[in-house]
């Protein structure tokens, strides 16, 4: 997986030195409420998700969820393709630290993704499961270009998500 540049923004694939990043974002409250709770409660856990998710999603599909930093360095999101077993092509996933949202760094992450699965992995559409509930996610998909096709109940919370596609 390759390094992506947008304007503002890079996306690069994760390591085990962004623990301590993963551990604060894993653990906002906007994750805990969207994503649910990986039980990253300490540093430790935040690598073993790193290595076990993250760098192994890689190395199966090649590709995954890379950290969205801005220019400086500093990491404030994460921004990728899933790979799920209920769903008949790629999920776009993303999230942004709290005190990050509302600059226009999501769309911009997500756009250059989008890009990404166009041209390099020949994507002819995108899919995006999202919570009713997540309104600004719901309205960053819909500015991209998503429309909603359909829901999806997951098995493990019996939750059901909006399925959305470009």
């Amino acid at each position: 997986m390759k390094r992506l540049d947008s304007e503002r923004l890079f996306l690069r694939p994760a390591n085990l030195e962004d623990g301590p990043f993963i551990y604060k974002l894993l653990n906002s409250d906007s994750w805990l409420r969207y994503f649910g709770d990986k039980n990253i409660v300490n540093l430790n856990k935040a690598e073993a998700y790193i290595e076990n998710s993250l760098i192994k999603g890689y190395n199966k599909n090649g590709f995954g969820l890379l950290v969205v930093s801005l220019m400086d360095g500093t990491q404030i999101g994460l921004c990728g393709f899933l790979k799920r077993d209920y769903l008949e092509g790629l999920d776009l996933g993303f999230a942004l630290l709290p005190s990050y949202e509302g600059f226009g760094y999501a769309f911009e992450a997500t756009s250059a993704m989008i890009q990404f699965g166009k041209t390099e992995l020949n994507l002819s559409r995108v899919l995006a499961i999202c919570m009713e509930a997540n309104k600004r996610s719901l309205q960053l998909l819909f500015k991209l270009g998503f429309k909603k096709v359909d829901t999806v109940k997951l098995t493990e919370t019996s939750e059901e998500l909006l399925m959305l596609s470009t």
